[in-house]
């Protein structure tokens, strides 16, 4: 069975702003997995390295992450419905293993 390689399209600090990004990525029909060191979370930390949260995606779905992220961090997203079909023509844009 072939393993699924999941790539970290972002960091963040806290809880809060990686469910708002993973909720938004999940909204375009991305998988999305989010992962903070053990402690961090125990301790509800928010700030510093246990605070850090780690967004990522499968390999195949990390262009159209890394694209959606920055429209967000630029501000072009605000009052705009996101089409998730719109997601699966920058994954089938984005070269794959068999063309390099």
């Amino acid at each position: 069975m072939d393993k699924e390689s999941w790539e970290v399209v972002d960091e963040v600090s806290g809880d809060l702003q990686a469910e708002i990004l993973g909720g938004l990525l999940e909204a375009q029909g991305l998988q999305v997995w989010l992962s903070q060191e053990g402690a961090g979370r125990a301790y509800g930390l928010n700030l510093g390295e246990l605070g850090r949260v780690h967004i990522l995606v499968p390999n195949h779905q990390a262009g159209a992450a890394r694209q959606i992220l920055e429209q967000y961090y630029a501000g072009e997203l605000e009052g705009v419905e996101l089409d998730p079909r719109a997601v699966e023509e920058i994954e089938d844009n984005e070269p794959g293993p068999d063309d390099e």
